[in-house]
């Protein structure tokens, strides 16, 4: 795959959409083959290339930097979770996880209160939806949870005096994912691998049509 025609807002939509239930990639894999980019556009593909590929490695990382940063402060730690977790709803397959599944407790309680939950009908016009399809959780668009736990993990912080050193750890483990996606070498398996990842997205997408 060529990934110097793949431009950076196509990866991270590529991110959001992907499954991330997929195991990280070994340690002996993740830690080698380090060498310095030769030129900026070499540089460029395989930073598209290797976070995509160790998208699951680097989400590890930076829980680990935040954890370590935030085990002598528990208020924080909370408000890290809830961060965490209002960022993983703007990922689809999540949302989409996650809605199924508190949707399956509720009706075991309420069938009413779980029928309510479903989301609005989209139009259809010639087989496919009329506008980009809106991912709900709990009969809710996701950006409602994302946006309230993301205000409850700030007032988490901001109470436990914790935001600057939780920034600064955040600024830390982003800047480790930076270096180690900048000087790990793509292979071919890699690659390879890659390619078949997306062309799984693709067909599953045609399927559904």
């Amino acid at each position: 795959m060529d990934w110097d025609s793949v431009a950076a807002g196509d990866v991270m939509e590529a991110l959001r959409e992907v499954e991330w239930s997929t195991s990280p990639r070994s340690l002996a894999e993740f830690f080698s083959r380090f060498a310095f980019p030769r030129s900026f556009s070499k540089w460029m593909s395989r930073l598209k290339c290797n976070l995509y590929y160790y998208r699951t490695n680097y989400f590890l990382m930076l829980i680990l930097v935040l954890g370590l940063a935030l085990i002598t402060r528990p208020l924080a730690i909370i408000g890290a979770a809830l961060t965490a977790l209002s960022l993983a709803f703007l990922n689809d397959s999540f949302a989409a996880t996650f809605n199924e599944k508190a949707i399956r407790i509720i009706r075991q309680f309420s069938p009413h209160l779980a029928a309510k939950m479903r989301p609005p009908h989209m139009p259809v016009i010639r087989g496919r939806s009329a506008s980009r399809k809106t991912v709900y959780v709990c009969g809710q668009p996701r950006l409602v949870f994302v946006l309230l736990g993301l205000t409850a993990s700030f007032a988490l912080w901001f109470t436990s005096c914790g935001l600057l050193w939780v920034l600064y750890a955040l600024a830390t483990a982003l800047l480790m994912i930076m270096l180690h996606a900048s000087l790990r070498t793509p292979n071919l398996k890699a690659r390879l691998n890659t390619f078949r990842e997306e062309f799984r997205a693709v067909w599953r997408n045609y399927s559904e049509l």
